[in-house]
């Protein structure tokens, strides 16, 4: 039936055989035309966005993400005097009026840098919607995949190291957005394994650097007349993803990967989990111009044993966080550093009957730190049982636009995905301007 309806356009000469060649390509290979997002003219206002511009405050992003929803009355928001308190207790921190769990004392000596906000509020209470709309700001949709906030600044912005990624994501999780509808080569660098560094990176033995060259180049010569065929962006990324490979591949950089180069004291006070490690990575790779990395942190889904499983998190947590921030200031990196901590939704103020905390997306925290945020301060709070924001309520949409704004990026400037369809960074979210300092 599908070969009959092709014949017959071709013989109708209502499309060319490229044309036909292409559309079968499209559907094959699962690629569309490039999108015309590059070029001045997919840029415009786009209504009840923020038309808020700055200088960037931060010029690098180190975005913590605390996989499977981190309960809020056990970490940055703990409650006192009333059931949903559970055993958690508060403690004082190194900025006035500022309380945060017991369960992070390292943390607390560096609250004086951050901003703990109280009131953010989502209406997607499980974990993949969740994830989805707190990485992009957008539902989760069959339809299209936006793009998470290092692709988009990826995209406005570029820059960093011109022989490494500017975008990379250590953990592993396989539900990150990455590009979305950006080309793959907006999309970050997987590494699962802080500590093993980058695999297949360098040549295999035996092969010299003048045959690899010359199978590139037979490779490259091989493909252009495919290239040719067929210009589309899926395509073109695929080459794509080759060039950069061998720039990084011949990287000085590349040792940016490499934790053994750290001291090894400081390296025990990250904490030698993956995330405490990751969060070292992400430091090394800053500090070269790579401008966002994400670190995950799962095993926040805590239905049962929530008072077990939270202390235990929260000391991997409270190293690889309190030392991370302590060592950006150390070396004077923090003040161009935005470091993010954030979760998909928090958890019930009540205690099942497994002594655990249910999905909760009414009201969390999430904590902002560097980068221009003025730090020893909270925004936001929840009622006295942390069931409801009782001020300064913050939409997920609000709070990526903060972080956009903090780098500087244009809220209320459209980009077409590749369905013609009109998108900017962060929806309609509004920017949180007074948490500047």
């Amino acid at each position: 039936m599908r070969q009959e309806l092709a014949n017959k356009l071709l013989r109708s000469g209502e499309i060319s055989r490229r044309d036909f060649a292409a559309k079968t390509a499209s559907s094959l290979l699962g690629v569309g035309l490039l999108g015309s997002y590059m070029n001045g003219k997919s840029y415009g206002a786009f209504e009840n966005s923020s038309k808020l511009k700055q200088v960037a405050t931060a010029k690098n992003v180190i975005y913590l993400y605390m996989s499977g929803g981190q309960s809020h009355m056990d970490t940055w928001d703990p409650k006192e005097g009333v059931e949903t308190a559970g055993p958690t207790k508060p403690i004082k921190t190194s900025a006035d009026g500022v309380r945060i769990s017991e369960y992070l004392p390292l943390s607390a000596q560096q609250m004086h840098h951050a901003c703990v906000i109280n009131s953010l509020t989502s209406t997607q209470g499980a974990h993949e919607q969740g994830n989805y709309m707190m990485h992009t700001s957008y539902d989760l949709r069959g339809t299209i995949r936006h793009p998470a906030m290092g692709a988009w600044l990826n995209v406005f912005q570029g820059g960093g190291n011109s022989t490494l990624p500017n975008f990379v994501f250590i953990g592993n999780d396989s539900r990150h957005p990455g590009s979305g509808f950006f080309p793959a080569q907006f999309s970050p660098l997987y590494v699962s394994n802080p500590e093993n560094g980058l695999k297949n990176v360098k040549l295999q033995p035996g092969l010299t650097e003048e045959r690899f060259v010359k199978r590139m180049g037979l490779a490259d010569e091989l493909d252009q007349d495919f290239r040719a065929t067929f210009p589309h962006r899926n395509v073109k990324a695929y080459s794509d993803m080759y060039d950069n490979a061998m720039s990084m591949m011949k990287s000085e950089d590349l040792k940016a990967f490499d934790l053994t180069e750290e001291p090894e004291d400081l390296r025990k006070a990250y904490g030698k989990e993956a995330f405490g490690q990751g969060c070292l990575l992400a430091r090394r790779l800053v500090e070269r111009g790579v401008r966002f990395v994400e670190v995950s942190l799962g095993g926040w889904d805590t239905h049962a044993a929530n008072f077990v499983r939270v202390p235990e998190l929260c000391d991997t947590l409270d190293k690889g966080l309190a030392t991370l921030l302590q060592d950006l200031n150390a070396r004077g990196l923090l003040k161009d550093t935005l470091v993010v901590l954030t979760s998909e939704f928090g958890r019930t103020p009540d205690i099942n009957q497994n002594v655990g905390r249910d999905h909760y997306p009414k009201a969390f925290s999430a904590v902002l730190a560097g980068g221009g945020i003025a730090g020893g301060a909270t925004y936001g709070k929840t009622d006295k049982e942390g069931r409801e924001v009782a001020e300064n309520k913050v939409q997920i949409s609000d709070f990526n636009a903060t972080i956009a704004y903090a780098l500087g990026l244009p809220l209320d400037q459209v980009i077409y995905s590749p369905s013609k369809r009109p998108f900017t960074i962060a929806d309609k979210g509004q920017p949180i301007t007074s948490l500047f300092a």
